[in-house]
């Protein structure tokens, strides 16, 4: 089960593109930038794939959900906690039906479920870290405060001290604006947060201006990033942190990163 982000990512979920992340009639109503080219989003996917593997996770591949372009970003649907997973509750109408799709597929391999968001809370993956004994929670466009509020109840239960941070518009979730390079090492926009709310661990700051996130952390001192984000890359690196660039252009079309595409199972 997830204990910490900055663990060693031993299994996840991903959803590899086939067919309806290209079958987008409506870019706009799903979120989408642009449609993606399908050979490239392929390629690129399968090279996610091979990056997780190679760094020694099990990856296991789900199917795209019908109708449901977003359902490659397998992140956004559920949170894995050390007592099961939780079902959220997606804050885009049309990814609705996603988080029950996820609960099934999760409930097929074996993952017990330790709760669930209801109606009219919302709380989308992108928005949760979980460090250790502290969840970082992202109230934004698509987690509202009833949503954070459910949660809150559910991981306090479990012993996390949930430490709530609040998104501009400009940003779609959290992801964009923290990550996480190590079991207690987090990077964060000094523009948005105090360094006091990241009280415990080792924070490096970055300026808003200089780049999104959204990459995911592989283990200690290892992550996997955009390679189009060259800022992130220079500044992981200089810290000392492992990068492992990959092309995920075709997937920033649907306003996506390695993070969105991956819903880590297990850490150890």
């Amino acid at each position: 089960m997830l204990k910490n982000e900055g663990d060693r990512l031993t299994r996840v979920v991903v959803c590899s593109p086939e067919k309806e992340y290209f079958n987008v009639a409506d870019p706009k109503l799903h979120n989408i930038k642009e449609a993606a080219d399908p050979h490239r989003a392929i390629h690129q996917h399968a090279e996610l794939r091979l990056v997780l593997r190679n760094f020694g996770s099990e990856v296991i591949n789900a199917a795209e959900l019908e109708g449901h372009p977003n359902s490659v970003f397998t992140r956004d649907m559920s949170i894995v906690t050390p007592q099961g997973y939780i079902k959220l509750r997606m804050g885009l109408r049309t990814r609705e039906g996603e988080e029950e799709y996820m609960a099934r597929f999760l409930d097929s391999i074996g993952e017990p479920c330790a709760g669930e968001i209801f109606k009219p809370g919302t709380v989308e993956g992108g928005d949760i870290f979980l460090c250790g004994s502290v969840a970082f929670v992202g109230e934004s466009r698509r987690t509202n405060e009833e949503g954070i509020r459910q949660l809150s109840r559910l991981l306090e239960k479990m012993g996390y001290e949930v430490r709530a941070l609040s998104l501009p518009e400009t940003y779609l979730h959290l992801d964009q604006t923290i990550g996480v390079l190590g079991p207690n090492h987090l990077i964060y926009c000094r523009e948005l947060y105090p360094r006091a709310l990241f009280d415990g661990f080792e924070a490096t700051e970055f300026s808003c201006a200089e780049f999104n996130v959204n990459f995911i952390c592989l283990g200690p001192g290892e992550i996997l990033a955009p390679a189009a984000n060259t800022k992130v890359i220079q500044t992981a690196r200089s810290l000392g942190v492992k990068v492992n660039a990959l092309d995920v252009s075709e997937f920033a079309k649907g306003k996506g990163g390695p993070n969105c595409l991956v819903l880590p199972l297990e850490r150890q």
